[in-house]
């Protein structure tokens, strides 16, 4: 007779994503069935509202940040389609998301993040930085942001 498996074993195995992973990810499957729904016309202007809907959402720190980055990249960048990505503000060129701004409070970690996605065009040699901790918006990160995201659209 097989002995019965372990509950803690079971319950190990459910726990492989942490609540903020599994939200991430359903807002993922949200995202994408939306769009699935949207004709061409309507997407920029439902990306820009969901993306302000988002920011509006976060903490005040992050909320601020969020809102300046915004209007950062719809400025530097008026080509990129803002969208959300895993529930975050993103910025995409011909439907691919080029970059991200990724909230502390998304994670609950020590910084926000601003990232860029494989098809933004920063390759630099053999090796090059696609994540940037953001802690502060001062004129310096910012005019980096803009340089970035210049370059990444190429």
């Amino acid at each position: 007779m097989a002995a019965p498996k372990s509950t803690a074993t079971k319950s190990k195995a459910a726990n492989v994503w942490t609540d903020e992973e599994r939200a991430a990810m359903q807002a993922s499957a949200r995202e994408r069935k939306t769009a699935s729904r949207r004709g061409s016309v309507d997407e920029r202007a439902e990306g820009e509202a969901d993306v302000r809907a988002k920011i509006a959402d976060m903490p005040t720190a992050d909320r601020v940040m969020g809102e300046r980055i915004h209007e950062l990249i719809t400025t530097t960048a008026p080509s990129l389609a803002p969208k959300t990505y895993y529930g975050m503000p993103a910025y995409a060129k011909d439907g691919k998301v080029i970059c991200f701004y990724k909230p502390a409070s998304k994670f609950k970690v020590r910084y926000s993040t601003f990232e860029f996605q494989p098809d933004a065009r920063l390759d630099d040699g053999e090796m090059w930085p696609v994540s940037f901790a953001v802690t502060d918006l001062n004129p310096r990160s910012e005019a980096r942001i803009a340089e970035l995201v210049k370059k990444a659209i190429g």
